[in-house]
């Protein structure tokens, strides 16, 4: 029996609801999720909490963390680094709960070289349309921004093979409630 958990990698483009869905998701109880905190040097958004959306830091300590192999993955979009610390999901998968990551294209294609056998799920938009609707519904960012998040999503969409599983972000519900028949087959099967 493999006393480790899961590793599972959800990664979508910015805008696609990617928080709501995960909020959902964490709670089933059943399914023993532990969120893995990131570490950016992003500044904090209003509403957010060190050690539960981020660990904020500074480029030297996160470049001083990169460079020693502390972190599972990494990504740098519009002058912000992001990036996993490998001690955290090494911690919550010893442990025996299932670590899940909200990570970019590039981090999934990263973990995937680490860790072949994580669980990678991305979520789609009903249409660019409609994801730039929620973007720009936001309005934390500007238009400069919120550009570069759209070019970026085409181009993450276009990525999607790189998943095991594509699920479509039309109803936060439905789309939560795929994510969770997707992990618990795979808890089953794994256990």
């Amino acid at each position: 029996m493999n006393k480790n958990g899961l590793l599972i990698v959800i990664s979508g483009p910015s805008g696609v609801g990617k928080g709501t869905v995960i909020k959902e998701v964490m709670k089933d109880p059943e399914l023993n999720l532990s969120y893995s905190v990131s570490m950016t040097t992003r500044e904090k958004r209003e509403g957010e909490q060190e050690g539960v959306n981020y660990y904020y830091v500074s480029r030297e300590q996160f470049e001083k963390t990169r460079d020693e192999g502390g972190l599972l993955e990494w990504t740098e979009f519009v002058g912000n680094y992001y990036g996993t610390p490998l001690s955290e999901i090494e911690r919550l998968r010893s442990e025996g709960k299932n670590a899940l990551l909200e990570i970019e294209v590039e981090g999934c294609r990263q973990v995937k070289e680490k860790v072949p056998d994580a669980l990678t799920i991305f979520i789609v938009p009903p249409s660019l349309k409609e994801l730039e609707n929620r973007i720009r519904g936001r309005r934390t960012e500007a238009e400069e921004i919120v550009q570069q998040r759209l070019a970026k999503a085409s181009k993450e969409l276009e990525m999607t093979g790189q998943y095991r599983y594509v699920v479509c972000n039309d109803d936060i519900q439905l789309a939560a409630d795929i994510i969770r028949v997707i992990i618990r087959h795979h808890m089953e099967r794994d256990f």
